[in-house]
């Protein structure tokens, strides 16, 4: 199996598969590419399997079977490994968390604008009126599965699942913009930022040289 991710500093969606690779416990290669580099869209002009994707990442290659979406690629791997690895056994804890990783594909535009992943940087922006909107609403979402469902463990139902991959992106959004949070969220962050798997990746985006200027705020000020 092979995964084509982005880089690790802003790449968000790449972040999600790899955390999805990395919880089914299937061996893979892991292909970095520098999304707003040439050597990107020459592998993409070069390569049909790329295609597919509208030559976005993250891209899972597993022999003939090309899987793009961090969502499709996370449910993909959990038809091939069982789908308890990723999901919690309960029907109202399952049901809950599908619904939270649904509403983190589709939702929380803002957020995403205004507070652009950046693993490396600490800087402190303007919240537009919805972003607030959009972090009450996470912050909820983070209560409601944490009152109900994390008895098991640090995480949003417990133990590790579909649901701490799909929001570490906005974890660590979070921790760069300074964003406040109550102790039961500064307590899941520091629990899912200090996992081994989120360890390996933010010192793989520490060490990366690549800068994209868009998504470093005090460049665009």
């Amino acid at each position: 199996m092979k995964l084509i991710i982005g880089n690790k500093n802003y790449s968000s969606w790449s972040l999600r598969g790899w955390l999805a690779m990395k919880q089914s416990g299937l061996s893979f290669e892991e292909l970095t590419v520098h999304i707003d580099g040439d050597d990107w869209q020459a592998t993409k002009s070069e390569n049909g399997e790329f295609q597919p994707s509208a030559g976005k990442v993250p891209v899972l290659w597993d022999g003939d079977v090309v899987v793009w979406d961090s969502l499709a690629i996370l449910e993909y791997l959990a038809d091939k490994v069982g789908r308890d690895r990723f999901w919690p056994k309960a029907d109202d804890a399952r049901g809950m968390a599908r619904a939270m990783v649904a509403e983190m594909h589709s939702s929380y535009l803002a957020l995403r604008r205004n507070c652009p992943m950046n693993i490396r940087a600490r800087v402190a922006v303007e919240l537009e009126d919805q972003t607030k909107a959009d972090i009450v609403r996470i912050l909820g979402l983070w209560a409601e599965a944490r009152a109900r469902f994390g008895k098991g463990g640090p995480f949003l139902f417990g133990t590790f699942s579909a649901a701490d991959i799909f929001y570490a992106p906005v974890v660590s959004r979070f921790l760069t913009y300074g964003i406040g949070v109550p102790g039961f969220a500064e307590a899941y962050m520091q629990a899912l930022w200090e996992h081994d798997w989120m360890q390996q990746w933010i010192d793989a985006a520490l060490a990366e040289e690549w800068r994209i200027s868009q998504f470093e705020i005090g460049e665009n000020a």
